[in-house]
C-alpha cells in the first residue's frame, strides 16, 4: 500500500516554460465558428499547428486538401495588430487584429 502517493495536474506550465496555446475564450468562439460553418456546410475538418511563435486553427474544406483558412494567434507580435490573424493556403494576412472578436465579428467567409 502507497501511503504518500500525490496526483499533479498542469505541473507543465510555469514561468521558466510557458505554454503556447489559446485561452479557453479564445478556443470557443473559434470552435462555435467552427460549429456554425460545418453545420452550413462550409467546413468539414480543422487542424491545429502549434509552435514557439504562433498557434493556428487550420480550417479544411474537404481533409484531403490543403487548409483553406487558418485562424491565427501569435505570441510575440511585431504590431498589437498583428496578434491575431487570417491567413489563407499560401500564407497571405486576409485580415488582422489585436482581438479576436473583432478579427471573426461579420466575416462573409465566401468572400475571402
Amino acid at each position: 500500500m502507497i501511503k504518500n502517493l500525490k496526483l499533479v495536474v498542469n505541473n507543465i506550465y510555469s514561468k521558466q516554460n510557458p505554454q503556447y496555446f489559446f485561452e479557453k475564450d479564445e478556443l470557443k468562439i473559434i470552435l462555435d465558428l467552427y460549429a456554425k460553418m460545418v453545420s452550413e456546410g462550409s467546413w468539414k475538418d480543422y487542424g491545429l499547428n502549434i509552435s514557439s511563435k504562433q498557434v493556428g486553427f487550420s480550417v479544411f474544406k474537404n481533409a484531403t486538401e490543403n487548409a483553406k483558412y487558418k485562424i491565427c494567434k501569435n505570441f510575440k507580435p511585431i504590431n498589437k495588430n498583428l496578434k491575431y490573424l487570417i491567413t489563407d493556403s499560401k500564407g497571405k494576412i486576409l485580415k488582422n487584429s489585436n482581438e479576436l472578436k473583432n478579427l471573426l465579428k461579420n466575416i462573409n467567409w465566401k468572400k475571402l
